[in-house]
């Protein structure tokens, strides 16, 4: 697996700054920061030989980079997402352009602003794969709700479905962990949901078994965080939504600059900034 080094770009859940260009953050993440995952929806999908006859829902499909992966296998994809309608018209713009005249493909792809309900019915085939890519464990409150969305997918999965959870790796083995914890420190007092805290080892378990899901396996994932320059850097890691908080408790002058900073040890003499980190995926599966 090859990490790819983000190359810069013209100019999350949750509730965005007032005065955020919510379209141009939704683009930042769909340029810059989501590839930093690709390693990460390549594991899985080789692990679960996902392919031609696989029919997958991806929670929180965000600009749909994971579900093109999946659909240049060759599976059916379905995605869903309630909370970044700006991200879900880029997966849009890259799924079902309308300049496609590939009527297989578009009658194999779906995109819905909505929950797992939205796409249920009685012509619509069991789901044979999940995915919630959207990384868990280095947030305070991240994972809320996430059960009961898992819960929600389960009556459209056959009984032994792969449900696939992603999450942080040990913050001693994030470089990025040490940037992130400028949100929490700019945030303060307002530390509760959405400053930064550190990933524990039974996160993703612990969402499983509140769902009703049986684990079935693990693995880690590195995914480097890589940028042209520290610009690219701040637009992307600002993009991820995890730095809200603290714009908010603050403002964005001050996280811009408190967030160079904080980069400032990763940058490399060609200007690039080149952040290690490894993440961890779960396989739970449906009863």
């Amino acid at each position: 697996m090859t990490p790819t080094l983000a190359q810069p770009h013209l100019p999350r859940a949750g509730t965005t700054p007032r005065g955020v260009d919510r379209c141009a953050r939704a683009r930042d993440w769909a340029e810059i920061q989501e590839r930093m995952l690709v390693p990460l929806y390549e594991a899985v999908y080789e692990r679960l030989d996902v392919g031609g006859g696989t029919r997958l829902l991806g929670l929180g499909c965000g600009s749909g980079l994971a579900l093109l992966m999946a659909e240049s296998r060759g599976a059916s994809v379905t995605g869903v997402d309630t909370s970044a309608p700006e991200r879900l018209a880029l997966a849009r713009e890259r799924l079902l352009p309308d300049t496609s005249s590939d009527a297989r493909r578009r009658g194999r792809t779906r995109l819905v602003e909505g929950g797992p309900a939205d796409v249920s019915g009685p012509d619509v085939p069991l789901f044979n794969m999940v995915t919630a890519f959207q990384p868990i464990g280095c947030m305070a409150g991240d994972s809320e709700g996430l059960s009961g969305l898992l819960e929600a997918t389960v009556p459209l999965a056959g009984r032994g479905t792969p449900v696939v959870l992603a999450g942080w790796g040990p913050p001693e083995r994030c470089t990025t962990s040490s940037v992130l914890k400028v949100a929490t420190k700019l945030a303060e007092p307002l530390r509760s949901t959405g400053s930064w805290r550190p990933a524990l080892r039974d996160d993703l378990e612990e969402v499983a078994q509140r769902a009703g899901l049986k684990p079935d396996g693990s693995g880690r994932v590195a995914c480097p965080f890589g940028y042209a320059d520290t610009e690219s850097a701040v637009r992307g890691l600002l993009s991820t939504g995890l730095f809200d908080a603290a714009v908010g408790a603050t403002d964005q002058v001050q996280v811009d600059k408190e967030l160079t900073e904080a980069l400032h040890p990763h940058k490399r003499r060609d200007g690039t900034v080149w952040m290690p980190n490894v993440f961890r995926y779960l396989i739970a599966r449906t009863r």
